[in-house]
Order: C-alpha cells, then structure tokens, then sequence
C-alpha cells in the first residue's frame, strides 16, 4: 500500500506548462542567434537576443504571478540562460570582429561563456539570501543585451567598422569580469506589471516606449550602456560618500589628542 502511494504521488509531479513554455521560447531564440551568426546574419542575430531577453524576463514574472514556481523551471532557466546569453552572444561577437584576433579572440569568448556559467551557478546557491531588489555582479542577460545592441549600434554606421575589433576586445573582457564580481546592480524584480501601479507610472512607461521606438537601435544601447555602468557607478558614489564621512571624524579627533600630548607634557 505504502509503494502504491508513492507510485500516486510521483504521478502527481509534473512541470508548469506555461512559464516553462516561455523558458522554451527564450532557448530557441538564443538558438536562432547562434544559426543566424554562423551564417553571417548579425543583425537578425543581435534582434533574436534581445528578443530571448523579453521572454526570460516574462517566465519568471509569470511563474510568481500564477504561483507556479519550481526547482526544475529554475534549473531549466539558468540552463536555457547559459545558451542564450552565453554562447548565443559570444558567437555573435566572435563571427562579427573577433575572428581576426586569432587565439585572443576565442579565448576572449571563453572567458565571457565560462564566467556567465559561474554568474548564474553563483547566483542559483545564493539567490535566497540575496535582496530581491539588487543582483551581485552583472547579470548575464544584462550582458548579453549590451554585446546585441553594440552590434547594431555599430552596423547602423558604416564608419565604425575598421575600429569595431578593437571596440568588441576592449568590451568582452569588461563584462566578463562585471558578471563575476560583487558590484550590485538593480534587478527590477519589485516592478510588478500584474498589480495595481499609479497613473503616472503608466504615462511614464508610454513615454519610454515612445522614446524607443524613435530611434530604437541608438535608445537601446544607451538603456543598456547606462545599465551595465550603473553598477560601478553606484558603488564608486557610496565608496566616496563613506571616506567623505570618515574624514572629518579623524580631523575632529586630531586636536583631541593634541591636547591629550600636551597635558601628559607638562
């Protein structure tokens, strides 16, 4: 009796269809950009990455809002992740400018690859002890998405494509190390699009909507551009905040113990 209730309840297990579809979804455009590059289409591929990146943000906002979160769509996720913004994004950069580097140029990439896999590992065991409203170093995403729009930026102006090597080998390297340092960077996992929000944050959104779609590639990359330098921006503000608070208590004690010296003195 008891191995036929254990039979019922393994039965019972199964998957959330519908965040796990759209986990899916993110995978088979980080797919198509992987294909898309290797046939030299980059600006196709640079689209189906940013594209991946609305569905990964989706899948998980619905799995909350529907209660249908899991261990397995976690797993699925980071894996789906390692693909899309992994490998999808470095391919991009190597098939586009990173191929006359030789060595440097696929090492390169193996260093973005190999530390988005130990971002999202890092971030899997400790997510619940994390904030919710700040993620430790760069999200993979969050690199992926400025590798994308870098692309297009860069392909709407023919001028730039003799420094374009240099511009990508000076950029992996950076976002590399970001993915895999401690720097806070916002997660925006308390903008809750299924509850009840105020009015001027729906005229807000409009506007940036409007704001996009008049120069889509240029807003695009500066969204992301100013993302990925938020997080050393913010900490570099409170490091000097601190040392600007710190400075003037030692000041104020410095006559103190002159006038302690002093007394000893005489």
């Amino acid at each position: 009796m008891k191995a036929r209730n254990r039979s019922k309840k393994r039965n019972k297990k199964g998957i959330f269809i519908l965040p796990n579809l759209f986990t899916s979804c993110s995978l088979f455009c980080g797919f198509y950009a992987i294909i898309a590059a290797i046939q030299g289409r980059y600006d196709p591929a640079a689209i189906a990455i940013l594209i991946s990146a609305i569905f990964d943000g989706l899948d998980g906002k619905i799995a909350r809002f529907t209660n249908t979160t899991s261990k397995f769509g976690a797993e699925y996720d980071s894996l789906s992740d390692l693909v899309a913004f992994g490998v999808a994004p470095g391919l991009l950069a190597f098939e586009w400018s990173l191929k006359p580097f030789g060595r440097l140029g696929w090492l390169a990439v193996f260093l973005y690859i190999i530390c988005g896999a130990l971002r999202l590992a890092r971030f899997n065991i400790q997510k619940s002890n994390l904030e919710s409203r700040h993620f430790k170093g760069l999200p993979i995403p969050g690199a992926a998405i400025f590798i994308a729009t870098l692309v297009l930026f860069i392909n709407s102006f023919g001028g730039l494509t003799e420094n374009r090597y240099l511009i990508i080998i000076c950029t992996i390297y950076p976002l590399s190390f970001l993915m895999v340092s401690t720097i806070d960077y916002l997660s925006f996992k308390e903008l809750e699009l299924f509850k009840r929000k105020p009015f001027n944050i729906l005229v807000a959104t409009i506007l940036l909507f409007i704001v996009v779609a008049y120069k889509p590639v240029l807003m695009l990359f500066f969204f992301s551009t100013m993302y990925v330098i938020s997080g050393p921006a913010i900490t570099l503000y409170h490091l000097t905040r601190r040392s600007a608070k710190t400075t003037p208590s030692m000041i104020d004690s410095y006559p103190e113990k002159r006038e302690k010296g002093l007394k000893n003195e005489l």
